[in-house]
């Protein structure tokens, strides 16, 4: 009886159907990358000062400039800030008739300027020229600043409850209809989104579009794991993320010609309609169809991938078997992964990587709103060196290993995010650098910390454990605006100190792991705790040729150290068609 890795070697492991279809989802990358970094210039907030009544007819009577009406109606920041005051204001009233546009300030008494101060009572003035944004429309500045934080955090809460919940329909209802009905909620939450009435509703359908945006896009890249053999799924993952990264660039372009926010909002969200054409573009999981007991679907959908490939069936795969593990095996649970000394420690280590690749990810994103220079440029950068770390990543993970690489990608966005905090003002050049560094020192960690995390679990843990310790990054995404836009409040510089702690002992802790390349994959728990003590299986490598239903593969046997014992990965024939190697 055939497995689905034979027929999917026969028809063509990667052809270019597979090809056509990862396409595809790739673009479904870029727009999700709007959705996940848009809010830095949906929500961005320009210079702003309390709105005086009275003022604005009193300044174009006495033709006062910009300068001299900040200078009568606003007290200085606190702590001795020599920059005038965003959320105060002297409590006068400039509709009295003792002021005088030669003496606008009778009640100052032997030049002193200690003026009684007031809130921002009727409101806040916005820079001239800047851009309509939800902080502006909704005045969302000072006391209700949180309520920003708030829009973004529920974004990343919609991210780890839709993330969840679509990974377990996924598994009931398949890959394919979960992806377009999340991409049909995605599309219309988001088109809501752009026409919100009132802060109340921006909120809710914010929520929506994450909870619906993430899990359809994990979704797509399920089914085209599913649909190529083991050997490209790396390869693929990585194309996926400079997809993601090639979106953050392009969305400067699309924010500086539409930089009123509802207009953008629409930009980012019409693409998601064109999504749901994939319904006649892509087909379902063959793999998922199988597990499912719909040979007859799955065998359809495997001719037209063999015609797309310029292959044909063999009509010898007529029934098809997803390979199992006979073997009696504990159910998953929370307890598992801390039942062993190895998995707690593995556990407490990933999570703590996953929380603060999330948290540090997104906040360097979000902090460039802070910074005031030219945030079109500074997130183009941003997404521009996310692609060095996708390649420096498929260079060196099979040279290096896989906890160098890791430990390497957490040091670096932690010192760099650190000498960026300290950097004088007058050195941009070297503040801007270190922050480049960060970027992709926290990208290499993002990226590895998902390879690690599946070599690290036994096969029935697998999936739960991954899924279980990934919810940290969504925890740290929610805690991330908080981070940024409050404690900059206090100093500008303070959430990069943050982010380089945090990343510091993330990356330090990384080398606490044990190193995974060259191990085959741990089947139970006593693999796990026993894993430090394996060799790596990748030593002399001889290949020898075979026959396997009418399919021509190598058989690749690995050395082991021990004199004169020898290993078949996996068991078997590796199903690879080498037909230019064997005779």
């Amino acid at each position: 009886m055939a497995t689905f890795d034979d027929v999917l070697v026969s028809i063509g492991g990667f052809g270019q159907y597979q090809k056509k279809i990862f396409f595809l989802v790739y673009l479904t990358s870029v727009v999700v990358s709007h959705v996940y970094i848009g809010f830095v210039f949906l929500g961005v907030t320009p210079d702003h000062w309390c709105r005086s009544p009275g003022v604005t007819e009193l300044r174009n009577k006495c033709n006062w400039s910009l300068e001299q009406e900040k200078n009568y109606t606003l007290p200085l920041g606190r702590s001795g800030s020599s920059s005038y005051s965003q959320c105060e204001r002297y409590d006068i009233d400039w509709n009295s008739s003792s002021v005088s546009c030669e003496n606008p300030l009778l009640f100052v008494q032997n030049g002193s300027w200690d003026l009684p101060r007031t809130a921002c009572q009727d409101g806040w003035v916005f820079e001239n020229g800047s851009s309509s944004s939800i902080a502006t429309e909704f005045n969302l500045v000072c006391a209700n600043a949180w309520k920003l934080d708030l829009t973004q955090a529920c974004l990343n809460l919609g991210f780890m409850v839709g993330t969840m919940i679509l990974g377990y329909t996924a598994d009931i209802f398949g890959r394919k209809r979960c992806f377009l009905f999340a991409t049909f909620v995605t599309s219309v939450s988001g088109l809501l989104l752009a026409f919100s009435p009132s802060y109340i509703w921006l909120v809710i359908f914010r929520t929506l579009q994450g909870l619906f945006t993430r899990g359809g896009w994990l979704c797509a890249n399920v089914l085209i794991t599913e649909l190529t053999v083991s050997e490209y799924r790396r390869r693929a993952g990585i194309a996926n993320q400079l997809s993601f990264s090639f979106g953050i660039m392009l969305l400067p372009a699309i924010a500086y010609l539409l930089p009123a926010w509802r207009n953008l909002q629409l930009m980012i969200t019409i693409p998601n309609f064109l999504f749901l054409s994939y319904y006649w573009l892509i087909p379902e999981s063959p793999r998922w169809l199988i597990s499912q007991k719909k040979d007859v679907e799955a065998l359809k959908i495997l001719r037209q991938v063999a015609k797309g490939n310029g292959n044909i069936l063999s009509m010898k795969f007529k029934t098809i078997t997803i390979e199992k593990n006979d073997e009696k095996v504990n159910c998953p649970s929370v307890m598992e992964l801390v039942r062993t000394p190895q998995m707690r420690k593995h556990t407490f280590i990933l999570m703590m990587n996953w929380f603060t690749s999330g948290l540090v990810y997104q906040g360097l994103v979000m902090h460039l709103g802070n910074l005031g220079g030219n945030i079109y440029l500074d997130v183009f950068i941003s997404g521009a060196v996310e692609i060095p770390a996708s390649i420096i990543i498929f260079l060196v993970i099979e040279q290096l290993g896989r906890r160098l690489p890791f430990a390497a990608g957490g040091l670096l966005s932690g010192g760099s995010c650190l000498v960026a905090a300290f950097v004088p003002e007058n050195l941009s050049w070297l503040k801007t650098a270190a922050a480049c560094l960060g970027r992709l020192g926290i990208t290499v960690s993002l990226e590895m910390v998902c390879f690690v995390n599946m070599e690290l679990y036994p096969t029935y843990l697998r999936n739960f454990a991954v899924s279980m310790c990934a919810v940290l990054s969504d925890v740290g995404g929610i805690v991330s605006p908080f981070i940024v836009y409050r404690l900059a409040a206090i100093w500008l510089e303070m959430p990069l100190v943050v982010f380089g702690v945090i990343g510091l002992i993330a990356g330090s802790l990384v080398l606490f792991l044990p190193e995974t390349k060259g191990l085959t994959l741990p089947h139970t728990i006593e693999d796990v705790e026993n894993i430090r003590w394996q060799q790596p299986i990748l030593h002399n490598v001889s290949v020898t040729c075979c026959m396997q239903n009418d399919v021509e593969v190598r058989r690749i046997e690995d050395k082991l150290p021990a004199r004169g014992s020898t290993y078949n990965r996996n068991s078997q024939c590796q199903r690879h068609c080498f037909s230019e190697d064997c005779p």
